[in-house]
């Protein structure tokens, strides 16, 4: 996605928003979450998800802006973002575009289509 939003930062601001975690040690661990050492245990307060996005941030050098879904996960269940989903939002603050449900249906390539299509 960085490639797409510095492609795109003249007309467009993107934002993630960090939800619940996906594949947490004391859940559904993964084996890539293993051999990529991302392992976290799933936050049980805001404090929690806010150590593990900072975290990210800073061992993957993410220059995306980043906001931490509250407890109640209002983000996650008003998108439907678990586990991961892409959005772009119009001008109109309604959404313009909607992709599919990750990770298998997590397409970047189709948000860069959108935005070739779309912006000027």
């Amino acid at each position: 996605m960085r490639e797409i939003a510095d492609e795109f930062a003249t007309v467009a601001d993107f934002l993630t928003i960090y939800i619940k975690e996906a594949h947490p040690e004391d859940e559904w661990q993964l084996g890539s979450n293993k051999s990529e050492d991302v392992c976290y245990t799933q936050p049980t307060d805001l404090a929690g998800r806010l150590a593990i996005a900072r975290d990210f941030v800073q061992r993957f050098d993410y220059k995306i802006p980043i906001q931490v879904d509250r407890m109640d996960n209002t983000a996650m269940n008003a998108y439907s973002g678990w586990p991961e989903r892409l959005y772009v939002i119009g001008a109109d603050r309604h959404i313009a575009y909607k992709g599919g449900i990750g990770p298998f249906l997590f397409a970047p390539k189709e948000v860069h289509t959108w935005l070739t299509e779309h912006t000027p």
